[in-house]
């Protein structure tokens, strides 16, 4: 009996061990369908979360790489003694979101054409750089860095080094997260750092080329098939909607308002104001350069009328009874536009103004 047991239990054991070698080995498996990308792009705080936002990354962490100092500390780096870089480790699902992706979003953050640091914050610690950790990263990342050398979209070469990856060291924890951890001191340092003011310089000029060089302005057929009736007089004949009778004026949702005919963007939600017209109103449009004023005399008195640059749209007019910190109202007809929620900006395009609602 007592021999009939030891074989139970052997057999048990070996059951269990069986049962915890396949589980062990699911996890590895599960944990190899991952794959790690660092960027350096100067202060890591304004690095993480754009690479957060994405779907199928997984985790961003804030470190230091390319140096030779053992697990360095933040004051060490910022020394620029350590030959290490402010960078940030991406782990992402290949499956789900392509290393090509990671590059077009990593160029979209930064000046690469800057060696010396970037922005405000000056010395190698602070200069971009691509860390690749495979043949397939490195032939991608000199691919994609001579492809927007090419592109002349930053007006002058790429300086971005593209080295082999080395040890990654987490920073210290207070830095992790710490656009959510401590969100004024965030948007203080990156407002004032002149990052956001080079990239929307940058890259709304070559939006705003896409957009012209790929709209073609449909014919009156194809406007009729396209608009209702109201929303073809409105922005083809100048027509005026009725107050308090319109889609958007009492509208509260978070987003923007773009041409209906080309997809222009035009006005935000965080501008728009109650301003009792029965219209919508707004402080102020987002892309200024959209919007086309002309001088408008039709009822015997001097007003400004509005129209969008590509499509030519009548949306309204622009009046100088609005409240701070303009002093403006954009006086817009809701047949004119088109809202598109928050939540629905990157799916259509639109991505880049996700930011306006940051902090809202």
């Amino acid at each position: 009996m007592k021999k009939l047991k030891s074989v139970v239990l052997f057999f048990v054991a070996i059951f269990i061990l069986s049962a915890c070698n396949t589980n062990s080995n699911q996890v590895v498996n599960k944990n190899n369908d991952y794959k790690t990308a660092i960027f350096a792009g100067g202060c890591f705080w304004c690095m993480e979360h754009p690479f957060e936002d994405l779907k199928g990354v997984k985790e961003v962490l804030s470190g230091y790489t390319g140096g030779k100092v053992v697990n360095p500390s933040y004051h060490q780096v910022s020394l620029g003694v350590t030959g290490h870089y402010e960078s940030i480790q991406v782990t992402y699902d290949p499956k789900k979101i392509s290393y090509e992706k990671l590059l077009d979003v990593f160029w979209h953050q930064i000046n690469p054409t800057d060696n010396g640091g970037q922005f405000v914050d000056r010395g190698q610690q602070y200069a971009t750089a691509i860390f690749y950790n495979s043949e397939e990263q490195k032939k991608l990342a000199e691919k994609s860095k001579m492809d927007m050398d090419k592109s002349g979209i930053f007006g002058s070469p790429i300086v971005t080094n593209i080295l082999p990856t080395q040890t990654f060291y987490e920073a210290e924890e207070y830095h992790q997260d710490y656009y959510k951890k401590n969100p004024e001191g965030y948007h203080r340092y990156r407002n004032g750092s002149g990052r956001d003011q080079y990239l929307n310089k940058i890259w709304s000029k070559v939006n705003k080329e896409k957009t012209n060089a790929g709209f073609k302005m449909p014919s009156k057929e194809e406007l009729k098939n396209k608009l209702t009736p109201l929303q073809y007089e409105v922005t083809q004949n100048e027509a005026t909607e009725a107050a308090f009778n319109n889609k958007y004026w009492n509208n509260h949702e978070e987003g923007i308002y773009v041409d209906i005919v080309s997809g222009e963007p035009l006005f935000s939600s965080t501008d728009k104001f109650e301003s009792g017209t029965g219209w919508p109103s707004f402080t102020k449009p987002i892309e200024k350069d959209n919007i086309i004023e002309n001088y408008d005399y039709k009822l015997a008195v001097e007003r400004i009328e509005l129209k969008s640059k590509n499509a030519k749209s009548h949306l309204g007019h622009v009046f100088d009874d609005g409240p701070r910190p303009t002093g403006l109202r954009y006086c817009v007809n809701s047949a004119a536009l088109r809202f598109i929620p928050k939540e629905y900006l990157k799916k259509e395009g639109y991505e880049k103004y996700l930011s306006l609602f940051e902090n809202k």
